[in-house]
């Protein structure tokens, strides 16, 4: 395989019916930042935006069947999760929340290292809020995952 000096860069890109509302949400729940957004002229749907969260750019745009664009709330749900991790988890967390989220699992420690809760935001996508306490190496966190199943 020949290796390329192309620079890769992945960035997620969701759909939702009210992307306007769905910036202004990220905003205040997650602390994003609006870089810019397309709005199509024909019916003030967003065609494409961009955000800034902790550095990652999360594109997104309004519901556009003809182009495949659907989301979840038109699928009833998605497989997709997003993980934001930060320094102190719990306060991001109950910010989320207070901006309108549903909690779907409360922070707690996990064995694998992390402190950590997920929530469902208005528009149907799944966030899991994230800080690292102690580094587990793979073989310890796979021996307690196996303890917690079978204990």
């Amino acid at each position: 395989m020949s290796q390329s000096n192309n620079t890769l860069s992945l960035s997620p890109y969701m759909t939702v019916k009210g992307a306007r509302e769905a910036i202004d949400f990220y905003v205040k729940a997650f602390s994003a930042k609006e870089v810019f957004s397309l709005v199509d002229p024909m019916d003030g749907r967003i065609g494409h935006a961009e955000l800034v969260i902790g550095g990652v750019t999360l594109m997104m745009s309004d519901e556009y069947a003809d182009f495949g664009a659907i989301s979840p709330e038109t699928l009833g749900g998605s497989p997709i999760k997003f993980q934001i991790y930060v320094e102190d988890a719990d306060p991001l967390f109950a910010q989320a929340i207070e901006q309108g989220c549903t909690e779907l699992r409360p922070m707690k420690d996990q064995f694998f290292g992390d402190r950590s809760g997920t929530l469902v935001d208005p528009f149907g996508h799944t966030w899991i809020i994230s800080m690292k306490k102690t580094e587990v190496s793979p073989k310890e966190m796979q021996d307690r995952w196996t303890a917690a199943l079978q204990g």
